[in-house]
Formats: C-alpha cells, structure tokens, sequence
C-alpha cells in the first residue's frame, strides 16, 4: 500500500528543504529545524494513539481516515503563511501519516491466522526502508525542480492512491460499537494526555542537549510519567496496559532491542554524511551517494532476512543482523582524510544490513509476542521505541561532535555505537542459548 510508505518519507525529506524554507521565511536554520523535532515528537505520540483508534475502532476506518487528513494538509501547507503554521502542519501531517503501521500490524493479526504472515511483514518492512533510504534523493529532484513546496504536495497523489486501494482492497475489520460517553472511557483520554506529556518532556529534552540542555522540560516528564502510571494502573482499559507490559517481558524486550538498534542506525546515518561534508571534505552529492548503502541495501537484504527466519527463527536474524551491526561500528575507527572510497562504501554497507535483519526480526517478534486485542497499540510503541532511539542518536552526535565535526568525534561516537551492538549481540546470543523461536 503507497500509505505505508508516508511516514518514514516524509520524515527523510525535509532535510533537504530546510535550506530552501529558511530562505523562504527568514527563519534562520535553528528555528526551522523544528521542521524535523516537531515531527519526531508527534509521530512518537501519534503511533501508539492511532494504534489504539484502530484497535476500537478498526485499522481500515482509521487507516482510510489518516489518510484523508493526510492528503488535506499536503493540499494546503505549500501556502503557509508563516513557518509556524508549516510546523504545525508537520505535526498533523505525523499525526497521520502514524496511522500506517499499527493499523497494518492490526490487518494482518486480524486477518492472517496462523503461521507469521512473513511475506506481508517483509514487504512493509522493505517498503519503510526504501522510503526512508530514497526519501532524500527524491526530495533532492523534487526541490530542485519545483521548490520545497513539492515535498508536501508530492504527498497528494500517493495518498489517493492509497485511499482508493484502501476502500477496494483491504478487508473490513469491524471496530466495536458503543456511545459516545463509553468511547471516550474506554479511549482513556487521561491516561493519553499523561502519555503526551511525558513524551513531550522526554523527547524534548533530548532534543535540547545539543544547543544547551532544557532542564524545564524534566520535571514536565517526571510528573508526566508519575500521572501516567498512576492512571494505567486504576483505569478499566488502560491506554498503555502497564501490567500486560510487566507480564510479557519478552515483547518489553523488543521494544528496548528496537530503541538501541536505531540508536546506533541513525548515529551512523546522520553521523558519517556530517563527517565526509565537515571532515573529509566531500561535497553533498559524493556524501549522499557514499551513505546510500547504508540504507538501500537493507532493501537488498530483505528478502534474505526474511528467509532466515522463516528456517532458524527471529533469534538467528537478530544475531546476524547485531553482529554486521558490531562489525561496521567497530569499522567507522578505520575512518580517516585518506580513507579509500571502497573501504566508506564496505562498511556503511555492513551498517545497512541489520537494517533488514534486525527490523525484520524484532517486528516478527513484535507480531508473536504482542497480545491480538492491543496489536495496533503495541505496534504503535514499537515505532515510538523507533523514534525515541533516532532523537537519541541526535544528542549522542550533538555531544560527541561538540563545536566542530572531526575525526577524533566519529570515533568517539564510533564507540558508542560499538557498545550498543555488544548488548545486542549479548542478548540474541542469550536467546539463542535457550533455544526455540519466539511464539
């Protein structure tokens, strides 16, 4: 489905119409690089909320309906009258385009009994990957040509296509009924604004230890954090069912596992193109294409990942995919002014394959583990484990890099990466010592 496409794409592009919407509002680089924090935070928050509307509601009502808003703010965000207005359109363009996963890991685990529906959670996992690897490069051709403009309305096509096939080819699943005042109970309004807040403090937090921590934010989070547990743990139908979560260590696991994975991911994904542009010297272009493995060939690997699990099982993958991921991090030491382009091109490769082993694995495990009644929720925490890992990331480079990008801080960031790829490496190893598949 294109919708699945959506998030991760629109996520990628801005970075390369930031420079084109500073100019265009006078805003300077710091203020519209909320652009890009003010999506992480709605998309961490909108996840799990769209997953649970598609659990009480049904994913295809809600899937169709995100869209819908989707297709309406690209419509009108090239005509912002102020860059305020075009980040609150980012924000409900998060919104929206959330609805994506969690409703199609609710379709599937309504709809597929049986056996891991493997093919149909590669060809998402493919499809977020692709989006996410080429989202640059299309947003590059569609900046170039008409404006930045073009990467809000480029969304219009894809989102009506994916209205169209949505109403003709995805199976009902029926939500359940009930009045308006039972709707909102159930929905546990409390408990998601609690949720909100802590993300918001959180996230935000983190955002800020680049430029100088914001120690404002903290206390936002810990009340936050206090208020939610408080009411999950007395609500009837709790938004986030802390005691499910204490109860199924296994799928709390999946989310830390996913949360280190994209920390180390983005580290490198957004760490190596800095070092090659500020560092090395290379323009944008020989940048982009240097890193293009780093994410396309998880695209590649896909089918491969998908195969291995299907005949050793999700641990096997996890270990294969945690080990390439130790193996790249440890070859970003060998990084230097003279390094030779085929060493760059091996090892941001290297880095690309846990891309398709490790996602793959963890949302197979994520589909095995979560309970059938909560699934778009609990996929809609995997994708915040996923954000909450990239804005880590953004700090781990922030403090690492400090003043000036060099050498000596790809290194040091290099060792955080390598530190995280052990605990990976130790926890499938842990898995496989015990022997069987996730079920």
């Amino acid at each position: 489905m294109p919708g699945t496409l959506l998030n991760a794409l629109n996520s990628s592009m801005i970075a390369v119409a930031l420079v084109g919407i500073e100019r265009d509002f006078h805003s300077g680089v710091a203020t519209a690089t909320w652009l890009i924090s003010a999506f992480y935070i709605a998309a961490a928050v909108g996840q799990p909320l769209m997953g649970k509307l598609a659990d009480r509601f049904g994913p295809r009502r809600v899937f169709v309906s995100g869209l819908v808003v989707v297709l309406a703010v690209s419509a009108v965000a090239p005509f912002a009258p102020g860059l305020g207005y075009l980040i609150a359109a980012r924000v409900v363009l998060a919104v929206g385009t959330s609805v994506a996963f969690p409703s199609a890991m609710a379709i599937f685990r309504a709809c597929l009994p049986g056996p891991t529906p493997q093919s149909a959670l590669g060809s998402v996992a493919a499809a977020n990957s692709a989006s996410a690897a080429f989202g640059p490069v299309i947003g590059g051709f569609l900046v170039s040509f008409w404006g930045w403009q073009a990467i809000f309305l480029v969304n219009v096509p894809i989102t009506a296509i994916g209205i169209v096939l949505a109403l003709t080819r995805l199976p009902k699943v029926a939500g359940d009924g009930g009045s308006g005042h039972g709707v909102l109970r159930e929905m546990d309004v409390p408990g998601i604004g609690a949720f909100v807040l802590t993300l918001i403090g959180l996230l935000g937090f983190l955002l800020s230890l680049e430029q100088g921590p914001n120690w404002l934010l903290v206390p936002l989070a810990v009340v936050g954090g206090v208020a939610l547990a408080l009411r999950e743990l007395r609500a009837t139908t709790p938004f986030i069912d802390f005691r499910m979560l204490a109860a199924n260590r296994a799928l709390l696991s999946v989310y830390g596992q996913f949360a280190l994975v994209n920390i180390v991911f983005y580290a490198s994904f957004f760490g190596v193109p800095m070092w090659l542009e500020e560092a090395r010297g290379d323009d944008t272009r020989t940048a982009g294409l240097l890193v293009l493995p780093l994410a396309g060939v998880a695209v590649l690997a896909m089918p491969l990942a998908s195969r291995l699990i299907r005949r050793a099982g999700v641990r096997t993958s996890l270990l294969v995919g945690s080990s390439a991921l130790l193996v790249g991090s440890l070859g970003l030491q060998l990084f230097g002014r003279g390094t030779p382009v085929w060493l760059i091109v091996i090892v941001t490769a290297l880095l690309g394959v846990p891309n398709a082993f490790n996602n793959l694995g963890l949302q197979t495990a994520l589909y095995q583990t979560a309970p059938r009644a909560v699934m778009g929720t609990a996929s809609g925490l995997f994708q915040t484990s996923r954000y909450l890992g990239s804005i880590l990331s953004a700090s781990v480079i922030g403090l690492l890099f400090g003043a000036s990008v060099d050498t000596s801080g790809l290194h040091a960031i290099s060792w955080v990466m390598v530190t995280m790829s052990v605990v990976l490496v130790a926890v499938s190893l842990g898995r496989l010592r015990r022997g069987g598949q996730i079920r």
